[in-house]
């Protein structure tokens, strides 16, 4: 199997975002072939339409665009905001599902993983599952990852340290590779 790439985003823009955390996790915790690549939704306008007509995409949007279309997968870890993911993470999706057959996000193998409170991101992963579905984004089923108590799983380095989370983390990972690698192999031109 040649080199898989996964962008990866999370849904905050906090310097000690758990969910960024999360993500540095998983680069760590992938296979050896596979390269996690944490992308910045700082800088990312707010969504407008008028903007994107008059003007195309920001020079932000148009590299987060490059990004996530050059990459052979997609994990999102997404904090739970109010029972919902965030409002950086979804102005983020509403950019990426953008451009009809063109949109980097259509038909792309992806996985979902979040940190957060008692119920992990619950409500949040479900209603991105729910948003990705415009896309036809092709999710991993399993493991759904959802870090509950994420304050207590990361030390004060922000390194994931429980060995559970570790473990599923690195799983959903895995998954995730094999899924981009099957799609590659079935996309890859027949020789001879």
């Amino acid at each position: 199997m040649s080199a898989i790439t996964i962008a990866a985003i999370a849904g905050s823009l906090r310097a000690g975002s758990l969910n960024r955390a999360a993500l540095r996790a998983a680069a760590e915790l992938a296979p050896d072939g596979v390269a996690v690549e944490i992308l910045d939704l700082d800088g990312i306008p707010l969504f407008n339409a008028d903007h994107e007509r008059d003007h195309g995409f920001p020079p932000a949007v148009a590299a987060l665009r490059e990004s996530v279309a050059a990459a052979d997968a997609l994990l999102i870890a997404t904090p739970e905001y109010n029972f919902s993911m965030s409002g950086v993470l979804k102005n983020a999706l509403d950019w990426l599902s953008r451009g009809g057959a063109g949109s980097p996000l259509n038909d792309k193998p992806a996985a979902i993983l979040g940190a957060g409170g008692r119920f992990g991101t619950l409500r949040a992963q479900l209603h991105l599952r729910e948003t990705l579905l415009h896309n036809r984004v092709d999710l991993v089923a399993s493991p759904q990852v959802m870090i509950d108590r994420a304050s207590e799983r990361f030390d004060e380095r922000l390194r994931l340290t429980d060995e559970r989370a570790r473990s599923q983390v690195a799983r959903l990972v895995a998954e995730l590779a094999a899924k981009a690698g099957d799609r590659s192999a079935m996309e890859a031109p027949a020789a001879g």
